[in-house]
């Protein structure tokens, strides 16, 4: 047994080195395939940046050289300034006085306008009020007139009640008489309740021979 381990021992050392050198290498491969996919990705950043850089800006002309105006120009410069000043002085001034004057006339339509609103809600409260009145006073009007009416049939049912309860209890009677030189005649109006006697007579004198 021993002798069998110690000749395989060099075969077994060959192996291992070769195993060695073959990872060796793909760890180169590995390696070099890392760098070549920076590069890459490098490469791509850079293009990227510079296809997003701004394209540099035109150069400005340069301005052209002011000639210095002679003595006199300085002058009519100025009186050029105050007439333009003048004028728009003016112009503002009138747009101004314009303004006010819309203003004022605006002002007064909606014064106007906001008075005829009030005398016409006025006038339609007045209206409405004057008619919930009159139809207030019907109502009542109506209501009394129908409470005096239920009054006077409970009086007049009172009243023929009493007189019917009155007249068979007593009665009374109304007559009158004329007298002349040969007779008197009578006239009499018996009240007995509901019945009415008349009695009517004519009584001469006896005469004297």
């Amino acid at each position: 047994m021993g002798s069998n381990c110690s000749k395989s021992d060099p075969d077994y050392d060959a192996l291992e080195k070769e195993r060695q050198k073959k990872h060796g290498q793909l760890d180169e491969i590995k390696k070099k395939g890392v760098d070549e996919a920076k590069l890459m990705k490098k490469k791509v950043k850079e293009k990227k940046i510079e296809k997003e850089e701004p394209p540099p800006p035109p150069k400005k002309p340069h301005p052209p050289e002011i000639k210095k105006p002679p003595d006199n120009e300085p002058i009519a410069i100025k009186i050029q300034a105050w007439w333009r000043g003048t004028l728009v002085r003016r112009t503002l001034l009138h747009a101004v006085l314009r303004a006010s004057i819309i203003q004022r006339w605006w002002r007064q339509t909606i014064a106007k306008l906001l008075e005829k609103r009030r005398r016409a809600a006025l006038l339609c409260h007045a209206l409405q009020a004057q008619a919930a009145v009159k139809l207030q006073s019907w109502v009542r009007m109506w209501r009394i007139h129908l409470r005096y009416c239920r009054l006077l049939h409970a009086a007049r049912i009172i009243q023929i009640y009493w007189r019917c309860h009155s007249c068979h209890t007593r009665g009374f009677f109304h007559g009158s008489y004329e007298l002349t030189a040969s007779q008197l005649e009578l006239e009499l109006e018996i009240f007995l309740g509901s019945q009415i006697c008349r009695i009517t007579d004519c009584i001469p004198f006896p005469i004297k021979n």
